[in-house]
């Protein structure tokens, strides 16, 4: 009987064996890297690169789905609820994990707990840019020009609660001046309206369209709201070089995963991006979409990120920001 009884639990322990192994296997099927825009953007052509890049480092297909909606919210949402075994991760942003934060009203999940990063990627400059006969030819002259004309000077972003208006508002803090805040919808009308002269500046992204303008001489750059110089525009000084210290305004992205996600699965997606964004080939498309690589680990980004939240929810609350 003691025997049988042995042999029974040998038997059972056998059975259990290549269960465990399977369970604990990552990847084991397809990854879904979840973009929270619509395609065809700077952030959806990063994923589809990531995506491209780690299904052969992870040897698992690893796909991109959009779900835009309500400025990011419905893709990190999503993301933010789904079960942390690290086959669901978002391509965010400091939208979706900074400023949507304070900006939104009944905001349902947090942006640091309920999330665990994965990597931070790339970061996408703002840029201080005016028409080519506007005659301010520095940050100092702007600054110059506000203080002497208080709320004279116009702003142009692409709405209320985006990055070229909470990095206009956050110059406005640092350099002690103000300006009049004009939103457009998108980037392309104020960029319109700006080369028209009917908005004076905007602090807007870099890549894309302003880069062009920039290129063909109808805008000039002057200054660069971040830590350092770009190497696309590396003769176009800091804010801080520009005498204004505390712009810095990149509009980063990072891979999350749901919180509680385990370690051993984020460290090796971490490698996998690290991997790709390792390559030359990577780093030179990126260059060309002036995305500068910005790898980060997820140390460093979990570091990151509540100061972060807490910088922009401070730009928010002493600039009176309100998005619908």
């Amino acid at each position: 009987m003691m025997m049988n009884r042995r042999a029974a639990l040998a038997g059972l322990a056998a059975c259990a064996l290549p269960v465990r192994a399977k369970a604990q296997a990552f990847p084991s099927r397809t990854i879904t890297i979840v973009v929270p825009y619509p395609p065809g953007g700077p952030i959806d052509s990063l994923a589809r690169l990531i995506a491209q890049e780690a299904s052969a480092d992870l040897k698992q297909p690893v796909v991109v789905e959009n779900r835009p909606g309500a400025s990011g919210i419905v893709g990190t949402g999503a993301v933010a609820r789904a079960e942390p075994d690290g086959y669901l991760l978002i391509l965010g942003t400091n939208q979706t994990h900074a400023t949507n934060q304070s900006l939104i009203k009944n905001w349902t999940f947090d942006a640091v707990k309920d999330f665990s990063p994965v990597a931070g990627v790339a970061a996408m400059p703002h840029i201080l840019v005016v028409r080519k006969d506007f005659e301010a030819k520095s940050v100092g002259d702007v600054v110059a020009m506000a203080k002497a004309k208080p709320g004279a000077l116009t702003f142009g972003s692409m709405g209320n609660g985006s990055g070229a208006h909470l990095a206009g508002e956050l110059f406005k803090t640092k350099a002690g001046i103000d300006m009049l805040h004009v939103p457009y919808k998108g980037l392309a009308p104020m960029t319109t309206e700006l080369l028209a002269g009917r908005v004076d500046l905007s602090i807007a992204p870099l890549p894309g369209l302003i880069a062009q303008q920039i290129a063909s001489g109808n805008i000039r750059a002057l200054g660069i709201a971040s830590a350092k110089r770009t190497p696309q525009l590396d003769t176009v000084p800091t804010f801080a070089e520009g005498g204004v210290a505390g712009v810095e305004a990149d509009a980063w992205s990072a891979l999350f995963a749901p919180a509680k996600t385990p370690p051993a699965v984020i460290d090796q997606l971490y490698r996998a991006v690290a991997a790709a964004m390792d390559k030359e080939s990577v780093r030179a498309s990126l260059a060309r979409q002036g995305l500068p690589v910005a790898l980060k680990t997820p140390a460093e980004m979990s570091a990151m990120l509540p100061g972060e939240v807490a910088k922009w929810a401070a730009v928010v609350k002493i600039a009176n920001v309100t998005v619908e």
